[in-house]
């Protein structure tokens, strides 16, 4: 299992982790940071390394690797605030059959100046302390109960509370100073961490009050909640990833005024058609119903009619295949009704336009849509490759 570390700070989300490899047994910190640092392929300047597929894709491959040599508890500090990223991170780990347990550390400014505090004395240091990191040699993967590295010197307080502090102190001051333009002063930038609090992070992570004595007593207090059950796994369904080519059928559905239904899966980023892939001996026809049925709650009774077949390529790590998307016919008052909130496999879903579907959908699924509005409008059937149909 993972034990993945929110929060508004990197250095105290790191100062807990630490302590929780020491506390926790048969754990394995890992902190993605040195992960990234060799990477033959920089993002681009002021992004992250996952923001690029090469970075997500290795970060994913290596946690996987890591857990299968390793076992035990997989102690992850990130702070992670954009919700497409969390829905591919945890989307490909869940698909691997890897809980992902995900806390929040809950400090304000007052109580990280009293973890910091003590450092600054004992270094004799009166002002803000200094940023970044002391380490000497990357630590990538430690064990819990291991014998102290020539880096990490044995300390309650592992590497005194990353400096004690100073990138959260550094940043936070920037942040909350009123700025003055011309003497008129203008409102505080809003910080990533309280904009995704705000959107979607204080729904998703289990919240874990920072313990003003420190990282020590506050990864203490997240030992007893993870050996308590009070930690739950996140909601993700397990799907399994495809090992070939796949068969997936999608339905559109529509309401009475001609919009058609999108959803916004938990597992991955952006938003889909219902439906899903098609299991073995199973017919497309039936997929796309039970995959509705099991999405939405809708028991559809008419037959799906097919609009277009399209080809995907592979594009690595997938391997594509065939994606169809049929015509669910348009929904009753009572069936648009009866639609189920959504479960740990949907965020949400709503009808829109088409205008309102080009914002939400990537190209190729665009594409698709496109055709198959026209096929049902002239009752046809598009064969597209690529989204593209094929031209004498």
């Amino acid at each position: 299992m993972i034990v993945w570390i929110n929060g508004a700070s990197g250095a105290a989300v790191r100062a807990v982790a630490r302590e929780v490899r020491a506390v926790l047994a048969d754990s394995t910190l890992f902190d993605p940071r040195d992960l990234f640092a060799g990477l033959p392929v920089p993002p681009p300047e002021g992004s992250d390394p996952l923001d690029l597929p090469l970075g997500r894709r290795l970060f994913v491959e290596t946690v996987a690797a890591l857990l299968d040599e390793v076992g035990g508890v997989l102690v992850i500090p990130l702070p992670l605030y954009a919700q497409e990223l969390r829905d591919h991170l945890f989307g490909r780990l869940s698909s691997r059959a890897i809980a992902v347990h995900h806390v929040r550390i809950e400090a304000d400014e007052t109580i990280l100046h009293a973890w910091a505090e003590p450092v600054r004395n004992e270094r004799g240091e009166a002002g803000t302390a200094r940023t970044g990191t002391i380490r000497t040699e990357p630590i990538r993967a430690e064990r819990a109960g291991a014998e102290p590295t020539r880096a990490e010197p044995a300390r309650s307080e592992t590497l005194r509370v990353e400096a004690a502090l100073g990138d959260h102190l550094a940043t936070t001051a920037t942040r909350t100073r009123p700025a003055s333009v011309n003497g008129t002063a203008t409102p505080a930038r809003t910080s990533p961490y309280t904009v995704a609090l705000a959107e979607w992070l204080a729904a998703d992570a289990h919240p874990l009050p920072a313990d003003p004595r420190g990282p020590r007593p506050t990864a203490e207090a997240l030992a007893r909640l993870l050996a308590s059950g009070a930690l739950p796994a996140c909601p993700i369904v397990q799907t399994a990833e495809p090992t070939a080519e796949t068969l997936a059928a999608g339905v559109l559905l529509f309401d009475e005024i001609g919009r058609f239904l999108l959803v916004d899966p938990t597992y991955k980023p952006g938003w889909e058609f219902p439906g899903g892939v098609v299991e073995r001996g199973e017919a497309p026809s039936l997929a796309g119903l039970r995959e509705v049925e099991e999405e939405t709650g809708l028991r559809l009774r008419s037959t799906l009619r097919l609009l277009v077949v399209d080809w995907e390529p592979p594009m690595p790590p997938g391997f594509g295949g065939m994606r169809l998307l049929f015509d669910g016919g348009r929904l009753s008052e009572t069936a648009h009704a009866s639609l189920a909130l959504p479960g740990p496999e949907l965020r949400d879903w709503r009808f829109v336009t088409e205008e309102e579907a080009a914002k939400l959908l990537p190209p190729v699924r665009y594409a698709r849509l496109w055709w198959a509005l026209r096929a049902r409008r002239t009752g046809t059937i598009a064969y597209l490759e690529r989204g593209t149909p094929l031209t004498d």
